[in-house]
């Protein structure tokens, strides 16, 4: 098993998937088309209805967890409605309220959240990807946000993408499939001075790198 520096992810893959860019062009020529069951049908009900309440741009924030995150980008962004989607009840009640009214965490299938958003012609400014568990067995490159068939809804979604984990290989994956797309993208270190969520806050205290990728449009 290969375990990076100052990481805590170990791994059988010592460097970017060999079936990856296989995997991702497989994707990009056929149409995801997973029943999308009725909490995503729900869920997507209730995003829409914050939408047409709010004059001003759409952020998202998937995989949100406790909602953290999502009260960090409604605070810096007060101007735009920021909607953090987590599929888990359990992760969600443990959210801690902020002063910031501009937020909302909804229980559904990223996904599917997704899919529904791009048929109903709905665009972001940006989208954070934030939850770092990189599936880090070779085997589980499917399992990944940029192994999954739903992949290119991301950049029919538009906006700026933002992607960060404590494993470079993963960030360094995701900006290989998001270039597959046309994204121009970006990979940094990252400093967890101020963490976004509470696996950074984690990061930090154990003096983990992180790293992000940045893509967005040319």
């Amino acid at each position: 098993m290969n375990r990076e520096d100052n990481t805590s992810v170990y791994s059988n893959q010592s460097s970017i998937h060999g079936d990856l860019a296989k995997l991702v062009q497989k994707h990009m020529t056929s149409s995801w088309q997973e029943p999308i069951p009725p909490h995503d049908r729900e869920a997507m009900r209730e995003i829409l209805a914050l939408l047409k309440a709010h004059d001003g741009p759409l952020i998202l924030d998937s995989f949100c967890g406790t909602g953290m995150s999502t009260a960090k980008l409604a605070s810096q962004n007060p101007k735009a409605l920021v909607i953090g989607i987590d599929k888990s009840a359990d992760r969600l009640r443990r959210h801690e309220q902020t002063p910031s009214q501009n937020y909302h965490l909804i229980r559904g299938n990223c996904e599917h959240i997704w899919s529904q958003l791009v048929a109903a012609n709905v665009e972001c400014e940006q989208h954070y990807l934030l939850y770092p568990n990189p599936w880090p067995k070779k085997a589980h490159l499917k399992r990944r946000i940029h192994g999954h068939p739903s992949f290119p809804l991301l950049k029919q979604l538009g906006g700026a993408i933002e992607v960060r984990s404590n494993w470079k290989i993963y960030v360094d994956e995701f900006a290989a499939a998001a270039q597959l797309l046309g994204l121009d993208t970006q990979v940094k270190s990252l400093s967890s001075t101020d963490p976004m969520t509470l696996f950074e806050r984690k990061y930090a205290a154990n003096s983990e790198n992180l790293w992000v990728c940045r893509a967005a449009t040319a």
